[in-house]
């Protein structure tokens, strides 16, 4: 990310993903900062100032925070929270029956491999940032009210990496449709031109030992699924009873959900996500 202040921003967003995960409301922030000698302090001026505007659009107070002198800027958030002990979110509660629900488009991984190599056009990139700077405090109000059986966040393990480890740990199985689930703008094109951080060939090797693919499914939407993010979205398991209620008060509070798929018995013990085209 070339621009420090968006830089920050995202960060910032993506720490404090983790709380609104859980159901929590996050309440204190420290920066952490890695920082070389060598660039301008305005860089990280910038930096410090993407992050207290999110911060502050989170009612969160960043109260100092620590800096390492290093070659590589590093930037991010130790985000304290609090929540109740009966309502928090897990990620291994599904449930059979369960429909499952994406808040943020996919591809960030994809988008932003493809802005450092400067293939990406503007506004592409530009979805992307937003999406990615988006905090997900409105979705967890929304859940809040709803009470889903489970939630987790999509980020560095992609999409299949955490719905994995939410049917893994609810003795569930998932059944996804590829093309029902949100991608950001040129995704596709990107990932045809084999586009991807490494990160997501990783992910792949590993959902293969866990996941049956549809054989019409390409090696590029593969990828994609897997596809390491930052600052994604909330993956939430919700019952039937509840999924109208839920989408309601998404559109009101002006959050977008997709449904992605539904959960059912685990009947494999080596399969937790059967994917469709």
């Amino acid at each position: 990310m070339d621009d420090p202040y968006e830089f920050g921003a995202i960060a910032a967003a993506n720490s404090l993903s983790d709380i609104y995960a859980m159901g929590g409301k996050p309440f204190l922030a420290l920066n952490i900062v890695c920082f070389p000698e060598e660039l301008p302090k305005s860089i990280l001026h910038q930096v410090l100032l993407g992050a207290s505007d999110i911060a502050q659009e989170a009612n969160v107070i960043i109260a100092g925070g620590h800096t390492v002198k290093d070659n590589e800027p590093k930037f991010g958030l130790s985000v304290t929270g609090t929540i109740h002990p009966e309502k928090i979110f897990r990620n291994n509660t599904a449930k059979d029956g369960d429909y499952l629900l994406l808040t943020k488009p996919i591809g960030t991984g994809i988008i932003t491999t493809a802005a450092k190599a400067q293939v990406v056009n503007k506004d592409a990139l530009d979805t992307a940032i937003n999406s990615m700077r988006t905090l997900n405090l409105k979705a967890c109000e929304v859940l809040q009210q709803v009470s889903p059986n489970s939630v987790t966040d999509v980020t560095g393990f992609g999409l299949i990496g955490h719905l994995t480890e939410m049917m893994a740990g609810s003795g569930t199985t998932a059944t996804i449709s590829f093309n029902q689930i949100p991608l950001l703008p040129q995704c596709l094109e990107l990932a045809g031109q084999g586009i991807f951080p490494g990160g997501s060939q990783k992910n792949l090797d590993i959902a293969k030992l866990t996941t049956k693919w549809n054989d019409d499914l390409l090696e590029t939407q593969k990828l994609i699924l897997c596809d390491a993010q930052t600052s994604g979205g909330l993956l939430i398991s919700v019952p039937p009873d509840k999924i109208k209620d839920l989408n309601n008060l998404f559109a009101k509070n002006g959050v977008t959900a997709a449904l992605i798929g539904h959960v059912a018995p685990a009947n494999d013990t080596n399969t937790h996500i059967v994917v469709t085209n």
